[in-house]
């Protein structure tokens, strides 16, 4: 199943709205992060840096063969061996990952998708406790140059109220503004609490 409409432009208009390296180390991936996944890694604008920064694998998932082919040969062009390009529909079928085997999930201008939550649990079972998402969308304003029509397009305020209904936490003040248009949340997947026994 497609995520519902988003407006994405070409890729020279897409890459001039982020500067990927500032809104990962915003979103707080760090080199601590292991292996990842992407959930519809598009252009591979984000891939790329991403890749360059963990110490695992990315997981790069995406609905349409020309964005999976996009991703794979600019990862092949920048060397690097850690990038796992696969046409998955993630929407319907999941990622395919085992429970609790990725550090850190990427939904990237994909929550305007039909079944948000759906995709927000499917992070946290592969998350492993602990495990952080980041989440960027388009801001919910009309001046936006493209972007989903503004009926599906979610809020900050209602990212988080899925985020939570999907069992996370939401990091810090929740709002990461990433200027020009979008904005950014961390949630986080909770550590159990050991119980206590006598």
């Amino acid at each position: 199943m497609k995520v519902r409409e988003s407006g994405m432009p070409d890729e020279e208009m897409w890459a001039s709205f982020f500067d990927p390296p500032a809104i990962l180390s915003a979103l707080q991936l760090t080199a601590t992060c292991r292996d990842i996944v992407e959930f519809g890694c598009g252009y591979g604008t984000f891939t790329i840096p991403a890749a360059r920064i963990v110490s695992g694998m990315v997981h790069a998932l995406d609905v349409e063969p020309e964005m999976v082919a996009a991703s794979r040969a600019k990862a092949r062009a920048a060397g690097l061996t850690n990038v796992n390009t696969r046409r998955r529909d993630f929407a319907d079928r999941g990622t395919g990952l085992p429970d609790n085997s990725v550090d850190y999930a990427m939904l990237f201008n994909i929550l305007h998708a039909a079944r948000p939550v759906a995709l927000l649990r499917e992070a946290y079972r592969v998350l492993i406790p602990g495990g952080k998402v980041g989440i960027i969308h388009w801001n919910c304003d009309a001046d936006t140059p493209r972007g989903p029509p503004m009926d599906i397009r979610p809020s900050p305020e209602l990212c988080c109220a899925w985020g939570e209904e999907a069992g996370f936490d939401v990091v810090g003040a929740g709002t990461i503004d990433l200027p020009p248009y979008h904005y950014g949340i961390v949630l986080r997947r909770p550590i159990p609490v050991p119980e206590n026994r006598p």
